[in-house]
């Protein structure tokens, strides 16, 4: 449950966050041990979560055969049914591999197979008592939406639902040192975006993108990174986590119509543009190419996270937006511009997405960037 609280004055063009160090009476909850909007904490906390990172194993050497697709075939959720009951397509990830190997653009010998985030790997971000809620299935179907979980043994959800996400997870990390050595990386999963630290939601259970900035951060060499949130809903998880963070600014794109209405993590987001339910493909465009020129003059990021939700799309059951298939090839282009002109490493993630021709469009969206020598499916070495 999410207690309301009023959004910041309209009249302001950034939020709370960008200048909460003048506001010195505002509360600022989920504060780090530096009690300051300085870049991290410190202390002995700050030193074993950097020794779990530095003894993860999810970042390992990629052969330059691979192309930076991130994909595992444990990605795809399927466990007697069940799954349908909620809207999500819960094959997408699996049919976005199978357009894309079809057309002949991938060979599935070239994607990349991540590993299993470890308990040690998400406790980067997460808490024991996080975690160890997720050994409640009631827990686990509250988050995911799906009722009837709840009604499973444990072991049974940890196998068919937490498994292929920490698949995900491993992969959302992974794609960091992929895009850093080869200019971009698409992992055909992950953008939890309604995951935080303490808290999972919107069929979200792990923190992926607070996860793998906080990877890079240690591994990468990496000091600034700018999200691009640009699912239909508001990406409260990393905003919430972020929310002291001055190396990460976040741009969210989203339906304020819709979940999750978090009002406090709304406070967080440096640049916000709020839409409304049926908004058309040119106006969405149109805001788009604003919001990324105020990006571009605002902040000079070393990682671009892309959370790249198809749940924009017209007919959406969750999104109700109105944006054309053509319309997502074209934000997609726009995003990747973006990086490419500035020689900025991008990661996309394929985040939301509630219909069943969501796969198709993705997979098209992908080609479409090969096409436009934006990524190089035919060149393992990246970008040309």
């Amino acid at each position: 449950m999410h207690h309301w609280k009023p959004p910041p004055p309209l009249s302001l063009s950034l939020s709370l966050r960008s200048c909460r160090f003048v506001l010195s009476f505002t509360p600022a909850p989920a504060m780090s041990a530096s009690s300051s909007s300085e870049v991290a904490p410190t202390g002995p906390a700050d030193a074993i979560y950097r020794d779990r990172i530095l003894s993860s194993k999810l970042y390992f050497d990629v052969p330059p055969s691979k192309v930076p697709v991130i994909y595992s075939s444990s990605y795809d959720i399927a466990f007697f049914g069940i799954e349908k009951l909620h809207p999500f397509d819960s094959s997408k990830w699996g049919r976005i591999c199978q357009f894309l190997i079809k057309e002949g653009f991938l060979d599935k010998k070239q994607t990349v197979e991540p590993l299993e985030a470890s308990k040690d790997d998400l406790l980067v971000v997460h808490s024991e008592s996080y975690l160890s809620s997720l050994k409640s299935s009631l827990n686990v179907a509250i988050i995911i939406e799906v009722p009837p979980v709840s009604l499973l043994p444990n072991c049974l959800v940890q196998n068919k639902v937490l498994y292929p996400f920490r698949k995900q997870v491993g992969g959302s990390i992974l794609a960091a040192k992929l895009a850093k050595e080869r200019g971009w990386a698409i992992n055909i999963g992950g953008g939890f975006h309604h995951c935080s630290a303490e808290k999972g939601g919107g069929f979200c259970a792990y923190a992926d993108i607070s996860l793998c900035i906080q990877f890079a951060f240690v591994l990468l060499n990496i000091s600034r990174v700018m999200i691009i949130d640009l699912d239909a809903h508001q990406g409260n998880g990393h905003e919430i986590d972020f929310s002291n963070d001055r190396r990460v600014y976040i741009l969210d794109m989203y339906n304020a119509g819709i979940y999750p209405f978090d009002f406090e993590a709304k406070r967080y987001i440096d640049q916000k543009v709020e839409l409304a339910s049926g908004t058309k493909t040119k106006e969405y465009l149109d805001k788009l190419d604003e919001a990324l020129e105020v990006a571009r003059n605002n902040f000079n990021p070393e990682l671009v996270v892309y959370n790249a939700g198809t749940d924009i799309l017209d007919g959406d059951p969750l999104g109700r937006l109105k944006i054309s298939p053509d319309g997502v090839t074209t934000r997609d282009e726009k995003v990747f511009r973006f990086a490419r002109e500035r020689n900025i490493p991008l990661l996309m993630l394929t985040s939301g997405g509630y219909m069943k021709s969501s796969a198709r469009v993705i997979a098209d969206s992908i080609i479409n960037l090969s096409k436009k020598n934006l990524i190089a499916l035919d060149s393992p070495l990246g970008r040309k």
